[in-house]
This record gives C-alpha cells, sequence and structure tokens, in this order.
C-alpha cells in the first residue's frame, strides 16, 4: 500500500498541474471503488477552480473552493492505486477508473485493487469522517518522543501496531513502520505502554529520517505503484529490515527474522533490536 512518502510524492507531482487550472468535467469507467464514486460528482465540480492541492494522513485533498462555497474532492490511492498527469483523449486501459479532466490535460486514478477512493465533500473538510479522527503528522514538529510516550500510555498492543495506528500519527504504514523501529533498535514485539520516552525519542527521530529519505528516494515503488509521471522510486534498495527475512543484517550480519503481526509481516533483526 502506498504510505505518506509516496502519497506526498504523488501530491508534488500532480499539484502544478491542478493549482489554478478548471475543472472541464470527469469521466468514471468504474463507480464501484471502496466506497462509490458520487452519480453527482460531475455536476458538483465541473466548471470550479482548482485553489491548492494538499495531503492529510494518505488522502489528497484537492480544494476546489470558491467565493461562499466550499468543495473538496478527496483522493486515497488505496492498496495499489497511483494518479497520472496524461494528455486529454488518452484512451482509458485495464483498471483505470476514473479521470479528472482539466483542458487539454488530465488527472486520471488506475487502481487493479478498487480499494481507493474519489469522493466529494461541501462541507469543512477537517470535520468530514476520514479526516476528523486521524493523528498527528509525523513529519511536524509537534511528533516527538514525548508525544508517542504521551498516546501509548495504557496500550498493551505491540509498538509496531500503535505506530501504523492512523489515530495516533498518520500515514506511517508498514514499510516505514518496519525501517523505522530497526533504526531506533526496539523490537516490533515490544508492548507500546512499556517503551521508555528515551527509546520514543529514538523512535520518532528514526520516523523522521526515514520518511525524508524515502521521500529523496521517490518512496518506495512496489507492486502497482508509480509517481504521476510514470517514474519509479528507488527507497527499496535502503531497506534494513522490510522483505529482508532470511537475509543477513545489515549491521551486526544475523539474519532477518519474520512474523505477522495485525495481519502484516514483520521484519526485524534479533541482534540489533532488543
Amino acid at each position: 500500500m502506498p504510505e505518506l512518502p509516496e502519497v506526498e510524492i504523488t501530491r508534488r507531482g500532480i499539484e502544478p498541474y491542478l493549482t489554478g487550472k478548471i475543472i472541464t468535467g470527469v469521466r468514471v469507467s468504474e463507480r464501484r471503488l471502496r466506497w462509490a464514486i458520487p452519480a453527482t460528482l460531475a455536476v458538483r465540480v465541473t466548471g470550479r477552480r482548482i485553489a491548492r492541492v494538499s495531503r492529510r494522513g494518505k488522502y489528497i485533498l484537492v480544494d476546489c473552493g470558491e467565493s461562499g462555497s466550499a468543495g473538496w474532492l478527496i483522493l486515497h490511492l488505496g492498496m495499489s492505486g497511483s494518479l497520472r498527469i496524461l494528455d486529454a483523449g488518452t484512451k482509458a486501459e485495464r483498471h483505470e477508473h476514473f479521470d479528472l479532466l482539466l483542458g487539454n490535460k488530465l488527472l486520471r486514478l488506475r487502481d487493479p485493487r478498487r480499494f481507493g477512493a474519489v469522493l466529494w465533500t461541501g462541507g469543512d473538510i477537517a470535520r468530514h469522517p476520514l479526516i476528523a479522527g486521524l493523528g498527528v503528522e509525523p513529519l511536524e514538529e509537534s511528533f516527538d518522543g514525548k508525544f508517542l510516550h504521551a498516546a501509548t500510555r495504557a496500550r498493551k498492543v505491540a509498538v509496531k501496531l500503535a505506530l501504523m495506528n492512523a489515530n495516533i500519527v498518520v500515514g506511517v504504514g508498514n514499510i516505514y513502520a518496519n525501517e523505522s523501529l530497526f533504526h531506533a533498535g526496539i523490537n516490533p514485539r515490544t508492548p507500546a505502554g512499556r517503551v521508555s520516552l528515551a527509546r520514543y525519542e529514538a523512535l520518532a527521530a528514526a520516523v523522521k529520517s526515514t520518511l525524508r529519505k524515502a521521500l529523496t528516494a521517490g518512496g518506495s515503488s512496489l507492486r502497482d505503484f508509480v509517481h504521476s509521471d510514470g517514474g519509479s522510486g528507488y527507497f527499496q534498495q535502503q531497506y534494513y529490515a522490510y522483505g529482508r527475512s532470511g537475509l543477513p543484517c545489515r549491521v551486526c550480519g544475523m539474519p532477518i527474522r519474520s512474523l505477522r503481526q495485525g495481519q502484516r509481516s514483520t521484519f526485524y533483526c534479533p541482534a540489533c533490536q532488543k
């Protein structure tokens, strides 16, 4: 699943092509995504000028508000989706379900597994049910060890699962949780409530560093994810833990182990992560 770096890179890629542009229509070939694309979407967005493109967690938010008329297009890449900027008239292929028409260009959603979303709200975006309960952004100053320590005092769940809880912190999915815990030297099975403040300080720093390195590397291109221009990311070449089960640890040489947590694969070094 695309995580925060991949979503942010997508946002940065599409932003120059959307900001200031007038929406000339929409084209839908399959409404049945995670939630059905609203049947009235074309009526609601056509003719509106896009003011900005922002991100909250793994949601890309397209501000289509006009004077006295709020409006937001909410986009989510799901498990394997991607957004591409293409020339108008480019024929849709299999798994390409939605086009936002922008004159001589279009924004296209490709989503093979159909877990993505294209939604609309005319209200306060911060109060939308998908946005209101989201936790802190991990690259903001408010995300630090003190925050993590306070947020997990009563939690018996494993620290990795707490780190992936979007109600605590957003956008840290399986890949970057594995990598961050490795660099912080924390065993992913440790109960979240038993991790000390000092170790949470190390973990918060590792999360920020890992995400920033992933952004610099263009994210991780796995399965179906590509950039808005069709390019790939290369952070997967820098993995220390994720997907390396049985391979020697890059630090100590001991084989990386794997296990299942919350129906997701976890990778860790038994020597480096205590």
